[in-house]
């Protein structure tokens, strides 16, 4: 099998606060090979956000990061200095932002920050460069793209910093492109458009991509794994067709029974919600966070939490594969 191009090995973030110490992110494994695409999905709150800053070394002076293994392409991302991580970001790793009117600089026009970029990681000429931003910028679909250089993030809707914000990240073809919520300003028509071209990229620059969404649709279109969040961990993993289709952990299943099913819900029938609230996780954190608004939680569920399924598929719960139904009941 080949070596992953990004492989993270027990990942924990933590933030001191007045109230003690906020344990954000615990655990967290995943390997991710080229031409691959792993959506990270889940509610807002739950650690995904931060755990791609974590990779692209862009975390809080006050956030303690520790892990048995950050490795990108035979880089050590934990001992790599300020140096290496400026050569990987924006070159080798590329990160769309969730909000481009705050990650765009006000102060420059759309054509210094793109072609800043390349001219800061290639040996390229200005008008190179100039020529590929232009390329990039009409295949993100903004149109009269040579006339938009010249403008400044203001005099742009959300819709068009959004694609500007892809356009840029895009501006090396790196190996690795991480996309938060990246059709968050777009109107639900351009979003396939964008999201095709996405998948179309990663396949034709044998490109990974790591997918931070809230939409299950659009991770059932486009990615290849999935890694459900919440509370700071990753209660399931596996191929998205495993994930869609035999659903193992209650919060798995919860969020697919809040979405509307092609041929299953009836037109005008309720969807399904998940009671409750995420619970703090200032202080000590043991045992299946989840267990506060699951149907199904038990006296075990206090205590330490094993790992089900197979090494491509697994669930973290103390019911094992098979334990609770397809509707999400006790079998």
């Amino acid at each position: 099998m080949t070596t992953p191009l990004l492989s993270v090995k027990n990942l924990n973030l933590t933030i001191p606060t007045g109230s003690g110490t906020l344990h954000a992110v615990r655990g967290i494994d995943f390997d991710l090979h080229r031409g691959e695409t792993l959506s990270i999905v889940g509610e807002s709150g739950s650690g995904k956000s931060l755990t791609s800053l974590a990779l692209m070394g862009l975390l809080g002076k006050s956030i303690a990061r520790q892990a048995d293994e950050m490795n990108f392409d035979g880089v050590d991302l934990l001992a790599a200095n300020r140096r290496v991580m400026r050569d990987l970001r924006g070159n080798r790793i590329a990160m769309i932002f969730q909000e481009p009117m705050t990650s765009l600089n006000p102060a420059y026009t759309i054509g210094d920050q793109l072609t800043e970029t390349l001219l800061l990681h290639r040996k390229v000429s200005k008008a190179v460069a100039r020529a590929r931003a232009i390329e990039l910028l009409e295949k993100v679909g903004i149109t009269a793209a040579e006339s938009r250089l010249s403008q400044y993030p203001h005099q742009l809707s959300g819709g068009l910093r959004q694609r500007v914000m892809i356009a840029l990240a895009l501006m090396c073809e790196p190996d690795l492109l991480i996309a938060d919520e990246p059709t968050t300003a777009l109107d639900v028509t351009i979003q396939a458009q964008i999201l095709r071209l996405l998948v179309d990229l990663t396949r034709e620059m044998n490109m990974a991509m790591i997918l931070i969404t809230h939409d299950l649709g659009v991770v059932a279109r486009v990615a290849d794994k999935v890694a459900v969040m919440y509370a700071g961990e990753l209660v399931e993993t596996g191929p998205a067709q495993e994930v869609f289709a035999t659903p193992s952990h209650p919060y798995t299943r919860g969020l697919l029974r809040c979405i509307p099913q092609p041929g299953k819900t009836e037109r005008g029938a309720p969807l399904g919600t998940i009671p409750g609230v995420v619970p703090s996780l200032i202080g000590e954190v043991s045992g299946c966070v989840f267990r506060t608004r699951c149907p199904h939680a038990q006296v075990a569920c206090r205590a330490e939490i094993p790992q089900h399924g197979t090494a491509s598929h697994g669930f973290r719960c103390v019911y094992d594969d098979g334990a609770l139904s397809e509707e999400g009941e006790l079998a």
